[in-house]
């Protein structure tokens, strides 16, 4: 199995799904880092190959960013 990330992944495709369903898939598709950040969430802005940022509110993914 290729460990990397998907770099044509549609990562739109996360938008909707509860925060657990979406970290596990994108640990299964070789993102090596995911972060669940929540309203009100300090966030550094470098970017880091391999990182998946998961916007999260109420449980449900509603955004997503590489990096």
């Amino acid at each position: 199995m290729d460990e990397r990330p998907q770099r044509d992944e549609d990562l739109d495709a996360y938008v909707g799904l509860g925060a657990d369903d979406a970290e596990r898939r994108a640990r299964e598709r070789g993102w090596t880092e995911v972060r669940r950040l929540e309203p009100g969430s300090v966030v550094t802005m470098e970017y880091r190959e391999g990182r998946l940022n998961l916007t999260v509110e109420d449980g449900r993914v509603t955004g997503c960013r590489a990096g």
